[in-house]
């Protein structure tokens, strides 16, 4: 196969892309971005017409999500697109999907169905409650995730009522949860020989990604409550205003509070008695916020954090996102990258935030066109010429 690849780490695996949106989408976009061989199946209607949810195909969030894979056509309600995918699914590594629990045994590419065909098969489910149970036909979407997962609790100022998180921070750990599963499966069949069935939902990503807070309420039976920008243990530590703006300042634990004070000019602070402990630091953190306040509202963002930093206290700038990507650090790490294409296209997109010594990922290929290598790829898995031309003259691909 000649197609660019993004990395050599997982260029022996074939995935076939089923995923729609975004939870899927992030989950192969962890593989392809990889060097995985993906296949991305567009939907193709009985009308020969395409289907592609997500937005449009040349937006940024389309082209984020399915750099560095290939695509083809094919209409899965046909009986004959059911028996080309069966082919696919034969040769494949691994079959990603995020359809509804219920959809996929409809159309027959449930992973049982799939792993009659190809015992060794790594089958990777995103859904929005779980593949059973009471809500498991539900459609799910991020928000309600978020809702239900515990975090809009927990976010947003005291009293202010609910409030989402400004990613949709559900459906991207989902796709990352179930690239991970997928990757601990494919390790574990170099073992046993056997595929499995890895599923994930966004319910599920969600309550993980409480973390600490969860993990309060499970040991502790503490109900964790919305803090604003205050760190809800480590106090104080927030955001202040400045000459010109605002800085995050964060400190854990008393040394780092004590340098803390003396840099913003303000060692009394150290031994008041209303701020000399952590307890007594968490009592009055609305008190101790506003005696910090005083101070740093006299010097720009930028002072602050050059002398805070130099004084060993944690702290940084709060960044427009026009603003982060002009930040040096971020451009050393390169984050933001140039996908090579033929059309000349102006593709700048976010690279993986991981980094392998040798064998590194890359903007190999920009997102492909709908079905962009559909005869390719059948070509690859052993359609003959005229098969494929049969099964355009059907309307199957």
């Amino acid at each position: 196969m000649t197609f660019p690849r993004a990395s050599q780490a997982l260029s022996r695996f074939t995935v076939l892309d089923l995923t729609r949106v975004r939870a899927g989408p992030t989950c192969v976009r962890q593989l392809a971005d990889w060097g995985a061989n993906v296949i991305k199946i567009d939907a193709l209607l009985e009308d020969g017409g395409g289907e592609q949810p997500g937005g449009p195909r040349h937006g940024s969030d389309f082209q984020n999500l399915h750099r560095n894979k290939r695509a083809m056509t094919l209409n899965l309600k046909n009986p004959k697109g059911l028996e080309v995918f069966q082919r696919l699914a034969k040769q494949a590594d691994v079959v990603v999907e995020n359809f509804r629990p219920d959809v996929k045994t409809k159309l027959g590419i449930d992973y049982a169905s799939v792993r009659k065909i190809n015992p060794k098969i790594v089958y990777g489910s995103i859904s929005g409650f779980g593949q059973d149970g009471p809500y498991h036909k539900r459609p799910g979407f991020d928000q309600i995730a978020q809702g239900m997962g515990g975090l809009m609790s927990i976010t947003g100022a005291p009293g202010g009522g609910p409030m989402r998180v400004g990613i949709p921070v559900a459906d991207l750990t989902a796709g990352l949860f179930c690239a991970i599963g997928i990757l601990t499966a494919l390790l574990e069949r170099e073992v046993s020989g056997e595929g499995q069935w890895v599923q994930t939902s966004l319910l599920q990503a969600q309550i993980f990604m409480l973390d600490f807070q969860a993990a309060r309420w499970l040991m502790e039976q503490d109900v964790p409550k919305q803090a604003g920008n205050n760190h809800p243990t480590s106090i104080p530590t927030g955001v202040f205003k400045t000459s010109d703006g605002y800085i995050n300042i964060a400190t854990t634990g008393g040394r780092i509070w004590e340098r803390c004070a003396q840099a913003i000019g303000a060692p009394e602070l150290v031994t008041n008695p209303d701020y000399a402990t952590a307890p007594a630091r968490s009592k009055n953190r609305d008190a101790l916020n506003a005696e910090i306040e005083k101070h740093t509202v006299t010097k720009s963002t930028e002072t602050w954090v050059s002398e805070l930093n130099a004084a060993g206290v944690p702290c940084g700038p709060i960044y427009s996102v026009d603003q982060m990507f002009a930040d040096a650090q971020v451009k050393h790490l390169g984050i933001a990258q140039d996908v090579p294409n033929a059309e000349n296209r102006h593709i700048r997109l976010v690279g993986q935030p991981v980094t392998l010594s040798r064998t590194p990922s890359k903007m190999a290929a920009r997102p492909p066109e709908f079905g962009e290598q559909t005869d390719e790829v059948l070509a690859e898995f052993g359609f003959g010429p005229g098969e494929i031309a049969e099964l355009r003259q059907g309307k199957v691909v």
